[in-house]
């Protein structure tokens, strides 16, 4: 029997991974009636995972909290047995703010804090977060504080809430870190593997896209980068054991401290969803495997979900094929793989976010009859 592997990311907007892996399966089964079709929805750590992940199972939990302005909002995070899979957009997401006028120097990831509390008081003892669509750049201040470490100014008092009030930072005291915390095993997956600080950091990098000015970056650059040391001299490590870890910068620098105060580790997004999903094992065998995403450029190559599935296809030998919103035919020819943009004709963004489901169905039907028609 011929065997088809869909393993798509998100088409932020439109489609979650699975209502993508579940279109293209429409249209590959109405152009080639009797093919197992295989489908993996995947992430690569950004906004939209958790769904990726509530696709393989676990329970869905949501937990009442604020977004990073302190908005009141529900945020929803996955539980198996003691493992917790926290996607931080839910509750300090960019997307979540937009309505309003944005304060990159405020925005806070405290909201974040309250549903990782909840977690342990759920008994997790496991937490992955799934850091990318941040609307914060405090370095996961607002996370630690929730969880019990203090942030003091030259007064002893708390710095202001935010990637700003950082810069008046004097003491880190990490004593009242909360000991479940301290001994949960914790997992930062990324979709950048940005620094904290300096020109490729998390605020001169993606300050921009959070709303922030020319000054706001440069304060929230300092701001970190100044952050970064006082942690160290706290934890007597090197600032470049906090700063300089690729992915560190991810979601506005979550990572960085807490790595240092728990022992966690940063994983690459892609590479972890492949490895939760199964994806070598299933594409080993396949007579073709489809792959896609909203947009595939040149960032696609970069540790994103479309070269994630490419390398594995490789390994396999297996033949691949790329369906996605809009597709840069420079990045197609450069990763040497055929890509189909789901657009019949001329279209508005709006056009093709509303018809997405039937037009990754057809692209995807059409993939099927030219890969197929020989077998």
């Amino acid at each position: 029997m011929t065997r088809v592997v869909v393993a798509f990311d998100a088409f932020k907007g439109s489609l979650t991974a699975l209502e993508a892996c579940e279109a293209a399966a429409r249209g590959i089964r109405a152009a080639a009636p009797g093919t197992d079709v295989a489908l993996l929805p995947m992430a690569d750590g950004g906004e939209g995972s958790l769904d990726a992940v509530l696709a393989r199972g676990g329970e869905e939990r949501a937990t009442p909290t604020v977004d990073a302005l302190g908005r009141p909002a529900l945020a929803r995070w996955a539980l198996e047995g003691s493992h917790a899979v926290i996607e931080l957009a839910q509750a300090a997401g960019l997307p979540q703010v937009e309505d309003v006028p944005l304060e990159p120097l405020a925005a806070s990831t405290a909201g974040l804090g309250a549903v990782v509390l909840d977690a342990l008081d759920r008994g997790a003892d496991e937490l992955t977060l799934l850091l990318g669509g941040s609307a914060t750049t405090d370095g996961g201040a607002g996370l630690l504080t929730a969880l019990g470490v203090q942030l003091l100014d030259a007064s002893g008092r708390p710095v202001r809430s935010g990637g700003g009030g950082l810069g008046s930072l004097e003491h880190l005291d990490a004593t009242g870190l909360d000991a479940r915390a301290r001994a949960a095993r914790w997992r930062f997956v990324t979709d950048v593997d940005a620094p904290l600080a300096g020109p490729a950091g998390a605020a001169s990098v993606f300050g921009p896209q959070k709303g922030a000015s020319p000054d706001d970056v440069a304060v929230l650059d300092a701001a970190l980068e100044h952050f970064a040391r006082v942690a160290a001299a706290a934890l007597g490590v090197e600032a470049a054991a906090i700063a300089d870890v690729p992915g560190a910068g991810a979601a506005g620098g979550v990572a960085s401290v807490l790595r240092a105060l728990t022992g966690g580790e940063i994983v690459a997004g892609g590479a972890w969803f492949a490895e939760l999903a199964g994806l070598d094992a299933a594409v080993a065998g396949a007579d073709l495997v489809l792959t896609g995403e909203g947009r595939f450029d040149g960032q696609s190559a970069l540790g994103k979900v479309v070269s994630v599935v490419h390398a594995a296809a490789a390994r396999a030998g297996a033949p691949l094929a790329v369906i996605a919103g809009s597709v840069d035919a420079e990045a197609a020819a450069a990763m040497g793989v055929p890509a189909l943009s789901i657009a019949p004709g001329p279209a508005t963004l709006d056009e093709l976010q509303r018809d997405a489901a039937s037009l990754v169905e057809a692209a995807a039907a059409t993939v099927a009859r030219l890969a197929l028609r020989s077998r």
